[in-house]
């Protein structure tokens, strides 16, 4: 058997060992409700359609993986039993584990995968460099199937172990048949958590109940892998758009687990004798000021290289986050702290002289720029207004228009001209484990039409991130990923407005949450 151990997630591109919660010497008990605040309210429920983080989450409570991530960034098996690779690394085998079922009662078979695996190849960034190399992916039997490579790619466990947007959830091949340019229009999972459709209220509030036939792996639940062990009957996501209800009702028992709360709540949370205060993600959180590369005038590279000359780190930064111990100005597309830091090709400073010239240079006719505003968001909300700011000051006419999260999260997808429904502009915000490699960073994908929202375009940057993914050799991929962050640095697919570690809190009755950078409800327990 391929020894997974060795194998560190991203080809080694994370030394650093996240910290768990102390675990308590007593033994866990069955039943109770979590009561969980999430960031954003949950409209979209297919996790291939879109990369949204609220719609991964719920990913994570339905579905399983085949392979996941531990917490030492090495890949283990999940769904797999048991699997074998070829001398020359050209093809591989997998057996599925016994017992898996979904929530409908069906098996899960060899077919599910083959089908859920190429939808997603299809539609996530890492995905289609994997297919692009795939020569054949088939079901053998019921509980076996084969992919063979028609070229190199040593990413291959790394891909189906994709902890993030978008991950390589396993469904029903009835529903993985579904295009991926159509949300399904079903949930039905193998994981942890039953989804309870006819008490979904969007706005309100979702419900998940434990999963009665999910069988755990025997191993320790570690990072994303292990044993997904089930000990709460109910999960009960709250939606409550205002963080000072919020923050009363935490305080009161009233809910239990509040994710991402506002930075500026933090000194209030952690004075609270009730309540601890922890970062998810020790690695940190990277801000984005997204253009539309379809459309004037951003579909012209200077008008995004003056989106660089304007960008304010420090502006965005002290309006958005606040406090100084929380975040640090940051250019380097992999986000700094990691192998692939660099700060190539960007300005070392804003000139706004600069990006005004530019914006004439790519032929502005003062036409607005729509940019996509989500007030339920704080940090999101405060970077629109920032930037808002910013455009003002050389010469841009903009039309700031307000809505939630989950409605933006929709309206990005449309590619019609801004003036039809469209948009120009948009921030957004990704975890660590979305951006810090060229593999994964959906936003340096230059697909075109089958890109990141936005659509960036370049035949040079697909070169290189092929490229990338292809070698082992970690000095040739240190070398591609500064390649990458030079040119992106010129061709502007999107700017960093900085980088910020994001606490979220829950009360002390809470035990057995798990450090992953992912909010995940496996494991854990509440008192009663």
């Amino acid at each position: 058997m391929h020894d997974v151990r060795r194998r560190a997630f991203l080809a080694g591109t994370a030394a650093a060992l996240i910290g768990g919660i102390p675990a308590l010497a007593q033994t866990p008990k069955r039943g109770g409700t979590l009561r969980f605040v999430p960031a954003a309210d949950l409209k979209i429920l297919d996790p291939i359609w879109t990369t949204s983080t609220i719609t991964r989450n719920h990913g994570y409570l339905v579905y399983d993986t085949l392979f996941a991530t531990d917490a030492n960034f090495q890949v283990r098996p999940q769904m797999v039993d048991r699997f074998t690779v070829s001398r020359d690394g050209m093809k591989y085998s997998f057996t599925l584990r016994d017992g898996l079922r979904f929530h409908d009662g069906q098996p899960v078979v060899a077919e599910d995968c083959v089908m859920s695996l190429t939808r997603w190849g299809k539609k996530d960034v890492l995905g289609r460099l994997l297919f692009a190399a795939t020569e054949k992916l088939q079901a053998i039997d019921k509980k076996t199937f084969v992919l063979e490579l028609g070229k190199p790619f040593g990413m291959v466990l790394e891909a189906l172990a994709k902890p993030s947007s978008s991950v390589p959830f396993i469904m029903p091949a009835r529903l993985a048949v579904t295009p991926e340019t159509e949300q399904i229009k079903e949930v039905v999972g193998s994981g942890p958590f039953r989804f309870v459709k006819d008490e979904w209220q969007p706005g309100n509030q979702v419900i998940y109940v434990r999963n009665a036939d999910y069988a755990p792996r025997a191993e320790p639940a570690s990072g994303l892998a292990g044993g997904k062990r089930v000990h709460l009957d109910r999960v009960i996501w709250r939606y409550i758009p205002d963080p000072a209800t919020v923050a009363a009702a935490l305080e009161a028992g009233e809910v239990d687990y509040w994710e991402n709360p506002p930075l500026d709540f933090m000194p209030q949370l952690s004075k609270s004798a009730n309540l601890v205060v922890f970062v998810s993600d020790p690695r940190g959180t990277q801000g984005w000021l997204r253009p539309n590369h379809l459309h004037p005038p951003f579909n012209d590279k200077k008008a995004r290289q003056a989106l660089l000359w304007m960008m304010n780190q420090e502006m965005y930064l002290k309006t958005v986050i606040g406090q100084e111990r929380y975040y640090r100005t940051c250019s380097a597309y992999f986000m700094c702290g990691t192998p692939y830091e660099s700060a190539g090709g960007v300005p070392s400073a804003p000139n706004l002289e600069r990006a005004r010239q530019l914006m004439k240079e790519a032929g502005y006719d003062g036409r607005p720029v729509v940019i996509l505003d989500p007030t339920d968001l704080p940090v999101l909300h405060g970077a629109s207004l920032v930037t808002r700011e910013l455009l003002t000051q050389i010469g841009v006419t903009v039309d700031l228009q307000a809505m939630d999260w989950s409605t933006l999260v929709a309206r990005r997808a449309k590619k019609d001209p801004p003036k039809d429904g469209g948009w120009n502009l948009l921030t957004t915000y990704f975890f660590s484990w979305d951006v810090m490699t060229p593999a994964v960073n959906s936003g340096l994908s230059g697909a075109c039409d089958k890109a990141w929202f936005g659509w960036y375009c370049s035949e040079g940057m697909e070169k290189l991130r092929n490229d990338w993914v292809r070698t082992a050799d970690p000095a040739r991929r240190k070398q591609l990923a500064e390649q990458i962050q030079l040119l992106a640095s010129d061709e502007v697919p999107y700017v960093t407005f900085g980088q910020w570690l994001q606490p979220d809190a829950y009360r002390k009755s809470v035990r057995g949450l798990i450090q992953s950078g992912i909010h995940v409800f496996w494991n854990i327990t509440v008192d009663v």
